[in-house]
């Protein structure tokens, strides 16, 4: 019987094995990039589900995150502190700005950017979303100590140095 994408994303065993490049056989939920998506996901709808009787959406949490941390930077800024693309964060900004929750404004310095500032209504939605954040955080990490936290902390800044170098690499062998 095949599963649907859905129930493999909740976390069911899938039945196919991917090939590594050593010809050993890689089940699926031995998979690194695996695991972090799935659990990426949960946390993901976990924390929409929180956030969501507040008009909030997934899309405009990230940003809003950035936003009570450095309020008024420019919409290129918001893409790399977010790491999303530019046409992505446009989007959101509009939606963020119809929703009431940031305006735009044009720079005084350089009138070619344009900065996003949170409204009142944007800051004061720190305030009731980021004690939610953190109760997912805390639903999350069930059960592990501090210690195993500050270690699984450090073990994915390291993954993600190391991926980072070997996008480098590729980078450098295109020029």
């Amino acid at each position: 019987m095949k599963r649907s994408s859905r129930t493999v994303a909740r976390g069911a065993t899938p039945n196919s094995e991917l090939t590594r490049l050593d010809g050993a056989r890689l089940a699926l939920e031995d998979s690194l990039g695996y695991q972090v998506r799935v659990t990426h996901r949960a946390v993901q709808r976990l924390l929409q589900a929180k956030i969501a009787p507040f008009g909030v959406k997934l899309g405009m949490w990230y940003f809003l995150r950035v936003l009570w941390d450095e309020d008024g930077l420019t919409q290129r800024e918001l893409s790399l502190r977010t790491g999303t693309k530019e046409p992505t964060t446009l989007h959101a900004i509009a939606t963020m700005e119809r929703s009431g929750l940031v305006s735009r404004r044009r720079n005084r310095g350089d009138r070619r950017k344009i900065n996003v500032f949170l409204t009142r209504k944007g800051k004061q939605l720190e305030a009731k979303l980021m004690p939610l954040a953190i109760n997912v955080v805390d639903a999350a990490l069930k059960g592990f100590s501090k210690k195993e936290v500050r270690r699984m902390i450090r073990f994915l800044k390291s993954i993600q140095t190391n991926l980072n170098a070997s996008l480098d690499e590729i980078s450098e062998s295109d020029d």
